[in-house]
C-alpha cells in the first residue's frame, strides 16, 4: 500500500524542483450515499491521500477502500467483501490535472472554480472522468472540494438481486481535501 502511494505522490513531485510549489494531505475526506426508497447508505472515509502540483496541475489521490465508515457494521462488512471485494482491490485512485490550473492564481486567497481530468480507478477498472470542483487557497494551505456521481455499473461492482432495491446504480460522491505545503 505504501508503495502505491509513494508512486503516486512521486508522479506528482517529480514535475519540478520547486518544492513550495507541492501540497499534500493524508487525512483528506471522500464520503459516499447511496439513495432508494427501501434504504439510504453512506459512509465516510478520512484516511485519504492527495497530493497537488500547483505548477503544472497534476492533482492524485489514494483511498484505502477498508477505510469507509458506515452506520451498520453489517453494511460496511457487505461493502468489503461482497461488493467491493477490497482485499482483491484494497484502493481507490485518481490520477489526473486540474485542466484549468493556469486560471488558478495558487499565490493568492480565494475561491477559484476547477476543471479536474483523469482516471478515476476503483475495484480494478479506470474510467476517464471530468468533473468540477473548488480550489480554496488560504495562509494555511489550499482546500479541495468537489460533488459527483459515479455508476456503480461503470466499475464492474455487481449488486445481487436480492438487494438490487436496496443500492442506487448512481452514487453520490463527496471529496474535500485540505492539503498543507510540502516542506
Amino acid at each position: 500500500m505504501k508503495t502505491t502511494l509513494n508512486l503516486l505522490i512521486a508522479f506528482v513531485l517529480l514535475g519540478s524542483p520547486a518544492m513550495a510549489q507541492k501540497f499534500i494531505t493524508k487525512n483528506g475526506n471522500i464520503s459516499f450515499f447511496s439513495s432508494t426508497p427501501m434504504e439510504d447508505i453512506e459512509a465516510h472515509n478520512k484516511q485519504v491521500n492527495a497530493a497537488l502540483d500547483v505548477e503544472t496541475g497534476d492533482f492524485v489521490f489514494k483511498v484505502l477502500i477498508k477505510s469507509f465508515k458506515f452506520e451498520k457494521a453489517l453494511m460496511q462488512e457487505h461493502f468489503n467483501e461482497n461488493y467491493m471485494e477490497s482485499d482483491e482491490f484494497p484502493n481507490a485512485t485518481f490520477v489526473g490535472k486540474v485542466a484549468n490550473h493556469a486560471d488558478i492564481d495558487f499565490t493568492k486567497e480565494g475561491v477559484y472554480n476547477a476543471q479536474i481530468e483523469g482516471k478515476l480507478t476503483i475495484h480494478g477498472v479506470s474510467q476517464d472522468i471530468e468533473e468540477t470542483g473548488t480550489f480554496t487557497v488560504s495562509k494555511k494551505g489550499i482546500a479541495g472540494k468537489s460533488k459527483f456521481n459515479i455508476k456503480v455499473g461503470d466499475y464492474n461492482i455487481d449488486i445481487p438481486k436480492t438487494v438490487i432495491n436496496n443500492i442506487a446504480e448512481s452514487i453520490e460522491v463527496t471529496v474535500a481535501v485540505d492539503m498543507k505545503p510540502l516542506k
